[in-house]
């Protein structure tokens, strides 16, 4: 992962931790297409990037985490821009959710709109007290088009994801935490501190078999219960043919921690 190649992301890598930040704090971090190329080329570097076992999503500054999509520039859209734009968010969020690495989102302010189908792309939510999340798209005559509709649900819940969608109203990190939309929710002075922590618990654990628990879990979601069982019990049979399991399970008998290689 570089920054050299980017206009509005700062990239860092530190103790196997990448953090992205969005850069567009006078646009409160507003998501067009050229931050969303950005987003989607760091991503894709963080996956290829074996220095990186953890990425973090941020946004710079202490208002927002990102305050929603750029409507200056969807604005002029006709119908056949406006699908081929939504498309192109899908595919970018996806990758986003398929990543074999965990990615965190670290909230912190606005997670609006396409800000929060961003956080909801993420494998985990840390939020700040004073994050705030919605999808306000049917106050401007519109409605979630970068998989708001079908996250959210999965997430929280027909009934929580409809009353936020169908009335467009922010919820605060409290509510968000009580719903199942954020993990966790911390003051805003210890968000990066806490975020770094958790990182660093889920750099302790297996990477093959973390991989597969997040491969299970979200292409398990999208199929028959059946068909999911069946998954797990092909990723769990994997697992045995790794250098990490033998090593996990022998420091277990042994008594010691596991040092694990990611092989």
């Amino acid at each position: 992962m570089s920054e050299a190649a980017f206009e509005f992301l700062k990239i860092q890598i530190d103790s196997h931790i990448g953090w992205l930040t969005i850069d567009r704090p006078k646009k409160l971090n507003a998501l067009n297409r050229r931050v969303m190329e950005e987003i989607d080329a760091a991503v894709a570097d963080a996956i290829d990037d074996g220095s990186v076992g953890v990425l973090v999503i941020t946004g710079s500054g202490e208002k927002a985490f990102v305050a929603g999509a750029d409507i200056a520039e969807m604005a002029s859209m006709d119908p056949a821009e406006a699908q081929r734009f939504s498309g192109f968010l899908q595919r970018v969020l996806a990758r986003i959710e398929r990543s074999p690495k965990p990615v965190i989102a670290a909230v912190n302010g606005f997670a609006l709109g396409g800000g929060c189908e961003l956080a909801l792309a993420c494998h985990l939510r840390i939020a700040a007290e004073n994050a705030r999340f919605g999808q306000p798209e049917v106050g401007l005559g519109l409605m979630p088009g970068a998989g708001g509709t079908i996250r959210l649900p999965r997430i929280v819940g027909r009934g929580h994801a409809l009353d936020l969608i169908l009335r467009g109203q922010m919820i605060d990190a409290t509510e968000a935490h009580r719903i199942g939309l954020a993990n966790r929710v911390v003051p805003a002075a210890e968000l990066t501190e806490t975020v770094e922590q958790y990182a660093k618990g889920l750099l302790k654990m297996g990477p093959q078999a973390v991989s597969r628990c997040l491969e299970a879990v979200i292409s398990g979601a999208e199929t028959s219960q059946d068909e999911a069982m069946r998954l797990e019990s092909s990723l769990f049979g994997l697992c045995f043919a790794t250098e990490d399991m033998q090593e996990g399970t022998t420091a277990f008998l042994e008594k010691r921690k596991a040092s694990f290689k990611g092989r």
